[in-house]
């Protein structure tokens, strides 16, 4: 495994914030959970590391929240999503992990400031649905690469001004599926070996712990306020993304 303490310096408080961020509270901020990690070893073993992490954070979750989401929106969201995982699959190794972190951290701030200078009113008709398959697809994509699916997929959910939890639950029923299908490509891709599943498992009683935080606060949190951190979580997502790619 690795012995690095600089790692864990940076691994531990990723893990942590990556599972606040999948029970809903801070849920922008998962995407740059990678990127720090990144700061120590490559993005593909940054990736591989966290997988199984977020299958426990995931299983957590589901079981806490599965029968507060909208499966309207899932039946939706999920083949798309899943179609974005084989896309990652295939250009997995072709895009450098600089030009993925770039192009999601682009996504993000974009996506913000659409969101910020247009905002949805009371009587705005919801986004189209193809709308939802597009950006379901591209949130795929990105969580596939690096488990930064929260950004795009946010811009879809976000004007149908759900419930906060109703949007956490949906979230972390869409995102279970990801991650759980992208096991075989990582496997086939060679990311899943000895070294990496057991830093994993070093880490692992970390994940719980974030959840569980995250889970508290997101049944209690003011929707204002919960949409208002989830808009400065995608502020900080874009801005780290971005710097990484030109720095």
């Amino acid at each position: 495994m690795i012995t690095d303490p600089l790692f864990y310096a940076v691994a531990i408080p990723a893990v942590v914030l990556m599972g606040i961020s999948k029970s809903g509270f801070g849920a922008g901020f998962g995407a740059i959970v990678v990127p720090l990690m990144a700061l120590t070893v490559p993005v593909p073993q940054a990736a591989a590391i966290m997988l199984p992490l977020l299958a426990i954070m995931d299983l957590m979750g589901l079981a806490a929240l599965m029968r507060q989401a909208d499966w309207t929106l899932l039946r939706r969201l999920i083949p798309a999503a899943l179609l974005g995982t084989l896309i990652g699959t295939a250009l997995f190794g072709v895009l450098s992990s600089r030009t993925v972190a770039g192009v999601v951290g682009a996504i993000t701030l974009v996506f913000l400031a659409i969101r910020l200078a247009w905002p949805p009113r009371a009587d705005s008709p919801p986004p189209p649905a193809w709308l939802g398959t597009l950006l379901g697809t591209v949130s795929g994509f990105t969580s596939f690469v690096a488990h930064a699916g929260g950004p795009p997929i946010s811009f879809y959910l976000l004007p149908l001004r759900l419930a906060p939890i109703t949007f956490t639950a949906t979230l972390a029923v869409l995102f279970t599926a990801v991650n759980f299908s992208k096991w075989l490509p990582y496997g086939w891709l060679g990311l899943i070996d000895s070294r990496n599943m057991a830093t994993s498992l070093v880490l692992a009683p970390f994940a719980p712990v974030g959840v569980w935080l995250g889970l508290k606060i997101v049944r209690r949190i003011n929707p204002t306020w919960f949409y208002r951190l989830f808009h400065l979580g995608m502020l900080l997502t874009g801005v780290k993304l971005v710097w990484d790619a030109w720095a």
